[in-house]
């Protein structure tokens, strides 16, 4: 891999984000709306049920909350700077140059992640100034949570990816949607246990479930079972690696076909 490529796809991808307020409603807009919903929603519930057992649901609910960006920022960046491509009907253009695969994919990854520090660190402040909440509470755990769920959220991207490089346009709402299909089974608002038994089974195959099952339980007792962690990096290891070939076997299938045919 070339660092010139990479750093290209980056700024491609970069100046598209500049070009106006509009471009950045997914940094800040959305974030503050889901920030402020289920925040004051919380707030409520605590204020109907006063007691030991809710004093901690705000900031369960919003570390939660902020916990899902990051997987959803992984998850949408990748697959919507390929769609981007779609619609500017660049993707001939782009991949007639001696641009890799891999390399496109790190300048993507690169990009995720600058927006990605944006969106959390705005998320975290937003949830400090409106309810006097501290997001940074769960301490130095709160890095290897944030990897895991990032790493889990490019996994969900490069499957949607593999989806649009192959079938286009008729397949691009699958960007805004199968991040959503893992939301449920993760258990982000609330314990494993209240899901049904079957569903459990999903939910604990999932290495999302074991970092906000951990973080329930480091807000509520102090502890964390590590194990829950190294599952959690485990599980993204070969998910990825799964992922990322997934996608790499249809751009080259795509690629026999013709690329012009998605545009």
């Amino acid at each position: 891999m070339k660092l010139r490529r990479i750093l290209g796809v980056f700024y491609r991808y970069y100046y598209i984000l500049l070009k106006g307020p509009q471009q950045l409603s997914d940094l800040f807009y959305w974030p503050f709306i889901d920030i402020l919903l289920w925040g004051l929603t919380s707030v409520w519930i605590q204020s109907q049920n006063p007691g030991d057992a809710q004093k901690d649901l705000p900031l369960m609910l919003l570390t939660g909350l902020i916990f899902w960006q990051i997987t959803w920022r992984g998850s949408i960046d990748v697959s919507l700077s390929l769609l981007q491509e779609f619609w500017h009907r660049n993707l001939v253009n782009l991949f007639s140059t001696p641009l890799k695969i891999t390399e496109w994919a790190a300048g993507v990854i690169l990009l995720c992640l600058c927006k990605l520090c944006i969106t959390v660190c705005f998320g975290i402040a937003v949830v400090y100034f409106l309810y006097s909440l501290n997001i940074l509470t769960i301490g130095w755990m709160f890095f290897p949570f944030a990897v895991s769920l990032l790493i889990f959220g490019w996994t969900i991207g490069f499957l949607a990816a593999s989806a649009i490089i192959y079938w286009g346009h008729q397949v691009e709402t699958i960007a805004f949607m199968v991040g959503f299909v893992f939301a449920p089974f993760s258990a982000v608002f609330y314990p494993v246990s209240v899901l049904p038994m079957w569903t459990q089974i999903i939910s604990w195959c999932l290495p999302t479930t074991y970092v906000f099952e951990g973080m329930r339980s480091l807000l509520t007792s102090g502890t964390f079972p590590l194990t829950h962690l190294w599952i959690s990096l485990g599980l993204n290891i070969v998910y990825l690696f799964l992922s990322f070939s997934l996608f790499q076997r249809t751009y080259q299938k795509s690629l026999t076909k013709g690329l012009a045919r998605l545009e």
